[in-house]
C-alpha cells in the first residue's frame, strides 16, 4: 500500500509536468457516507471535505485531462434512533487524508466533465465515539474499534460549470479494501462477523484558477477560428 501511495504521488508530479496546460484549483463541500457491513443502512453520516489540486490537459483541445488532489474528508456511520431496523445508536467519524487521481473526459459541446479514477486514503485519527445498543437486538462487539489505516476506492465523478471558473462536482466512491476486518455481531446464541467497507458520495464546489470559463468547446472554437485566419499577403503589381 505504501508503494501505491508513492506511485500516486509520483504520477501527481510527473504527469502534469508533461502536459501542455496546467490549472490549479481548490475545493470544499460535504460528504455523506456509510460503512457497509455494520448492519445499518443509509447514508446518514455527514462530514466536511476540502482539497487542493491540479488539472492538466493531455491534448491540445482540452478534451482529456488528468486531475490530482490532496485533501481531507470525514467519513463514517451515524444513527441516533432505536427501532427494529436500527437497533443501536452509533456515531463514528473516520478522519482521512485523500489522494484522488482522476482521468477526466470533457463533453466537446457542453463542457460537462466525466471522470473515473482511484482514491487512496490514509486514516489519520481512530474514532473515539461510543456505541449504545438495545440488548434485545443484535449486539456489535465494541471491545476493539480499531480501523485499518489504508483505504483504496475506485471513483466516478461528474463536474459541470456554474459560473466562470466555479464548478460543481459529484463523486461516488466505494472501497475495494476493507476498512475493518471481522467486525463481530451477536444475536442470542447466534454470532457472525463482517468485513466493512466505506461507501461515500461527495458534493463540492471547485474553483479552478486560470483562463476564465475554459471549456473544450471554447478551445475547439478558438482552434477553428485560428485555422481560418489567412496570413496577410501583399501583392505587388508591376
Amino acid at each position: 500500500m505504501k508503494r501505491l501511495a508513492t506511485l500516486l504521488l509520483t504520477l501527481s508530479v510527473l504527469l502534469p509536468l508533461q502536459a501542455q496546460r496546467i490549472h490549479a484549483y481548490v475545493s470544499a463541500g460535504a460528504i455523506t457516507s456509510q460503512i457497509e457491513g455494520d448492519e445499518l443502512k443509509g447514508f446518514n453520516h455527514w462530514g466536511g471535505t476540502g482539497s487542493v489540486g491540479a488539472i492538466a490537459n493531455l491534448d491540445n483541445e482540452g478534451m482529456w485531462a488528468l486531475a490530482v488532489e490532496t485533501g481531507y474528508s470525514g467519513r463514517g456511520v451515524y444513527n441516533n434512533r432505536h427501532s427494529a431496523v436500527n437497533p443501536y445508536n452509533v456515531n463514528i467519524t473516520l478522519h482521512y487524508i485523500d489522494i484522488p487521481l482522476t482521468l477526466l473526459f470533457t463533453d466537446p459541446y457542453g463542457g460537462l466533465r466525466i471522470g473515473v479514477g482511484l482514491v487512496y486514503s490514509r486514516l489519520v485519527q481512530q474514532p473515539h465515539d461510543t456505541i449504545s445498543f438495545r440488548p434485545t437486538y443484535f449486539i456489535p462487539d465494541t471491545s476493539d474499534m480499531t480501523f485499518l489505516k489504508n483505504d483504496l476506492a475506485p471513483a466516478i465523478e461528474c463536474r459541470f460549470g456554474v459560473w466562470r471558473n466555479l464548478q460543481f462536482s459529484v463523486r461516488y466512491q466505494y472501497s475495494i479494501l476493507p476498512v475493518k476486518k471481522g467486525w463481530t455481531f451477536r444475536e442470542g446464541d447466534r454470532s457472525w462477523s463482517n468485513d466493512c467497507y466505506n461507501s461515500a458520495a461527495t458534493f463540492r464546489l471547485i474553483w479552478e484558477f486560470g483562463e476564465p470559463g475554459h471549456t473544450h468547446r471554447r478551445a475547439v472554437e478558438k482552434s477553428r477560428h485560428d485555422s481560418y485566419q489567412q496570413p496577410n499577403v501583399r501583392i505587388h503589381r508591376r
